[in-house]
């Protein structure tokens, strides 16, 4: 209910009180030794009987399991769909672990000391932010499809970019939050990004605090998050909304619908393609193979130049030309599914291949040379061969129609 001054260290702090808890907050720096150092000193002093960090179980297993990501099964994220959203995800950990090896100091290491000393004191560790698969689903919902193309193609270009951190953009991260700090270059703090970024999740650890102190009587908890959680938490915490915290997270780890359009161009282009070939078998079955050559020829043959470019096994390739129009004429399979699909069964990563991912996606060839970056590589360039190929045919189908 108060804001006071740290004596010990620059780090900002504000005092409130939860469900009968002292709760403390504590902005730190993702980016700075001091926060760490900060974040020890405090639980060692005996004041706090848990901590609530800015982690979801996920990011959470990340940081205590080094082998988490062996255990990953692709299969199931091909199968499920979420090949862009785990891209992203591992984009975002090459921007960070970019950072780290520039400014000398790992992202999260307020995190780790808090975790680390937590376990050796034997205090309960609290995981209040959400999950980040939802939040990036959220941020990709709320946004035009041209935002998302210029989001994705910034992320991915912040990845394979050689220019080093500035100072500047070290100390921006001192004061804000990750995620934040890698879409600054393309939102603004009034824009689309800024809800799903920072705004809902200030609300969503909120609830989360609201809803652990309820479980159980906590005396005093230190809440270890980026400063610039710092007053949007405090704010929410002070004025509480009167519906019960598990309505607000089932309300914010909801992922919106948006119009179903991919689905909608999906079938369209399926029947057009169907439509199309048919009369033009009717008025000339001559004219009929002629455009189901070209389209196969374009369609496989751009699919699989992208399979080539991200250099996927031959039979890979081989495969992709054939399968790429059986993928277009399948929206609920597709090509880059049905082409990452068959590198991962014919090059199945190793350990070695997941314990090197973090630093390999740091470099542009580390995408090339790691089977696991690979195959999310063979899944876009495929995906955007096929769809090349298919806007090419088009105006073929049509002048030969009309």
């Amino acid at each position: 209910m108060t804001t006071t001054p740290d004596t010990y260290a620059a780090q900002p702090v504000r005092e409130t009180e939860v469900g009968g808890a002292q709760v403390t907050l504590l902005g730190t720096a993702h980016v700075s030794r001091a926060s760490a150092e900060e974040v020890e000193r405090r639980l060692r002093s005996g004041d706090y009987d848990a901590v609530a960090v800015e982690l979801d179980p996920g990011r959470h297993a990340a940081l205590t399991d080094p082998d988490r990501w062996a255990k990953t099964d692709l299969f199931q994220v091909l199968r499920e769909g979420k090949a862009a959203m785990m891209a992203a995800s591992l984009a975002l950990g090459a921007f960070q672990q970019r950072l780290a090896e520039q400014s000398g100091i790992e992202p999260g290491e307020e995190m780790r000391r808090a975790i680390r000393v937590a376990g050796e004191l034997r205090l309960p560790v609290l995981l209040i932010d959400r999950d980040i698969g939802v939040t990036l689903r959220r941020v990709y919902q709320g946004v035009s499809f041209w935002k998302r193309m210029t989001l994705l193609a910034g992320l991915m270009g912040s990845v394979v970019s050689h220019e080093e951190v500035t100072p500047d953009e070290i100390e921006k991260l001192k004061e804000g939050d990750v995620l934040e700090a890698t879409f600054a270059e393309f939102s603004d703090k009034e824009g689309d990004l800024y809800g799903p970024l920072i705004a809902e999740r200030d609300h969503f650890m909120a609830a989360r605090l609201r809803e652990e102190t309820a479980k159980k009587p906590f005396k005093k908890v230190l809440v270890v998050i980026g400063a610039g959680h710092l007053k949007g938490l405090y704010e929410r915490l002070q004025h509480p909304p009167t519906t019960p915290p598990a309505d607000e997270l089932r309300a914010l780890a909801t992922i919106p619908k948006g119009a179903p359009w991919g689905q909608i161009i999906s079938w369209a282009l399926v029947a057009f393609f169907v439509v199309g070939f048919a009369l033009a078998f009717i008025r000339s079955p001559e004219v009929g193979w002629q455009l189901v050559t070209q389209w196969l020829l374009l369609n496989g043959g751009l699919a699989a130049l992208g399979a080539l470019v991200a250099l996927a096994h031959p039979l890979t390739i081989l495969g992709t030309f054939l399968g790429a129009p059986v993928g277009t004429l399948s929206p609920t399979l597709g090509v880059g599914m049905f082409a990452a699909g068959l590198e991962l069964w014919l090059r199945k990563p190793q350990m070695g291949d997941f314990a090197a991912l973090r630093s390999d996606l740091t470099e542009t060839r580390g995408w090339w040379r790691n089977k696991v970056a690979r195959i999310f590589l063979i899944f876009f360039l495929t995906s955007i061969g096929g769809a090349i190929g298919n806007t090419l045919t088009l105006p073929r189908i049509l002048g030969q129609l009309f």
